[in-house]
């Protein structure tokens, strides 16, 4: 099982130019979780606008990697003035999928801008996304991103995203979409409790009560990305299991101390209108 990314840690580099040894760092976090060794950097390289950060989200991020899984990158680009100013609708959004040294690649890019919408819109898949330890290139902005996550938690995040993968598992009967269900609300459970976002579900079972069959179930996923979950527990048992958490999670969200909306929305405005003007390079 991967080692837990969040645990190990992964440097953030605080200047225009990388720390001594962040780069080194990284890669020592990435290969904890399990990344295959692909040159990451490279994909950087090769953005046509700068990226604020590029992170790995997906299976890699959540503690269950398949032995064939791809890479999710995930990340902010900063567009130039011009293709906001014009006539032309700006491209905010970026999606490329293909193959390096036999590794699938699948890289979502927002501008900036776009980013920090996903974000006042109390998205918790997002809020993962600026949060991964699994960390590939990031700037000083990205650091002012995470110093404002605290302005951002509230108290609606997840469920949505969890009905979506359970439906999706009553009609395959997989493994992934269970993991996804289970892994979503034990996540937004623990947000609710502690003010944390905690995406990886090793950690989460471990730190919470949980269904003692999971670790099964990753150890099965990783054998088979598409593998069935009936080997491992029957369907009775689960949804009465995935109803308990439902029920812990709206409790959860009663009871929290997290506001209803976000707080940063002009500390927002602010970083992007410095960081359109700045330009910042690449790290």
């Amino acid at each position: 099982m991967p080692e837990n990314p969040i645990a190990t840690g992964a440097a953030t580099e605080a200047g225009p130019g990388p720390a001594p040894g962040a780069a080194a760092e990284r890669a020592a976090v990435l290969r904890a979780a399990g990344l295959p060794a692909v040159d990451l950097g490279a994909v950087v390289a090769e953005q046509d606008d700068p990226l604020v950060f590029a992170t790995v989200s997906g299976a890699h991020l959540y503690g269950f990697p398949s032995r064939d899984s791809d890479v999710d990158l995930r990340g902010a680009h900063l567009l130039p003035a011009a293709a906001l100013l014009g006539l032309h609708e700006p491209e905010e959004s970026r999606t490329r999928m293909w193959e390096q040294d036999r590794t699938e690649l699948d890289l979502v890019s927002h501008d900036l801008r776009k980013f920090a919408r996903l974000l006042l819109r109390r998205n918790g898949y997002v809020l993962e996304q600026l949060l991964s330890p699994l960390v590939v290139h990031t700037t000083p902005v990205h650091d002012e991103l995470l110093a404002l996550v605290p302005d951002l938690l509230t108290a609606h995040h997840y469920r949505g995203f969890a009905g979506t993968q359970w439906r999706l598992f009553e009609k395959t009967g997989e493994l992934k979409p269970l993991l996804y269900t289970l892994r979503v609300l034990l996540t937004g459970i623990h947000l609710m409790d502690s003010g944390r976002v905690q995406p990886h579900l090793p950690t989460l079972v471990a730190e919470l009560a949980a269904p003692a069959y999971i670790p099964e179930l990753i150890a099965a996923k990783e054998e088979a990305e598409h593998g069935a979950a009936g080997e491992v527990v029957d369907a009775e048992r689960l949804r009465a299991d995935v109803d308990a958490l439902h029920a812990r999670l709206d409790a959860a969200q009663d009871a929290t101390t997290l506001p209803d909306a976000p707080g940063a929305h002009e500390a927002l405005h602010d970083l992007i209108v410095r960081a359109r003007t700045d330009r910042p390079g690449r790290s």
